[in-house]
């Protein structure tokens, strides 16, 4: 029988050892790759097209929403479990709505990790317990209320969401141009295009809105320039 192929997506290089620790024990799970950021991972799946991702969503360069975006729209055969520190409802809500099929907070029992994998790969979803509970509680608050259960976001294109993680890290008009290979001229459309779809004008507080989204870790802010 063939093992569940997966990649490893996390900035942490503790965090994968023991990861893939644990997934190495299991007979029909293999561990086929690792990577510490989010494009990584995109042009890894794209070369290896592995069953599952199990991807953390604050990682530098490209964050996993972004990346859990790119990696669904190329491929159905992948499918992207997080696994994040992160456990309130608006994270989650993202994640689900790029197409990731489960979410585990990284303090869930091993056992479920190992049991998301497996229905992931039968195509099924899988929350950790208390994610799952919130989820149905939201639900129903929000039929008993009358209103829909979220909130339509600001949508940025693909291009605008790396922008906006890049200036939110602290780098330059250049230093982005390089990262995404393209010239200064178009980051600064880009970036002139978030500003005005979010109506916010400064970096600090691009990087404030990044932060509250998930787009990046606090620690992650560098001094803007």
């Amino acid at each position: 029988m063939a093992k569940i192929t997966v990649i490893l997506a996390d900035d942490h290089t503790v965090v994968r050892q023991g990861l893939k620790a644990l997934l190495s024990a299991e007979p029909d799970i293999e561990v086929v790759g690792e990577v510490e950021t989010g494009r990584e991972a995109v042009e890894m799946v794209a070369k290896l097209l592995p069953d599952i991702v199990v991807m953390d969503i604050a990682m530098p360069q490209l964050n996993g929403l972004e990346a859990t975006r790119q990696i669904l729209s190329q491929t159905t055969s992948t499918r992207v479990i997080i696994l994040s520190s992160y456990n309130d409802e608006e994270y989650v809500e993202q994640l689900t709505n790029a197409g990731a099929t489960g979410y585990l907070i990284k303090q869930t029992a091993a056992n479920d990790l190992i049991r998301a994998i497996h229905e992931a790969k039968l195509g099924n979803a899988f929350f950790s317990p208390a994610i799952a509970r919130r989820m149905l509680d939201h639900c129903r608050r929000a039929f008993l209320d009358g209103k829909p259960p979220s909130k339509k976001a600001v949508s940025l294109t693909t291009r605008e969401r790396e922008v906006l993680q890049l200036i939110a890290e602290g780098m330059t008009n250049k230093a982005i141009g390089g990262e995404l290979c393209i010239s200064i001229k178009t980051v600064e459309k880009h970036r002139q295009q978030v500003m005005n779809k979010l109506n916010i004008h400064d970096i600090a507080g691009l990087t404030r809105y990044a932060i509250s989204r998930g787009v990046i870790e606090s620690k992650s802010a560098l001094n803007p320039v």
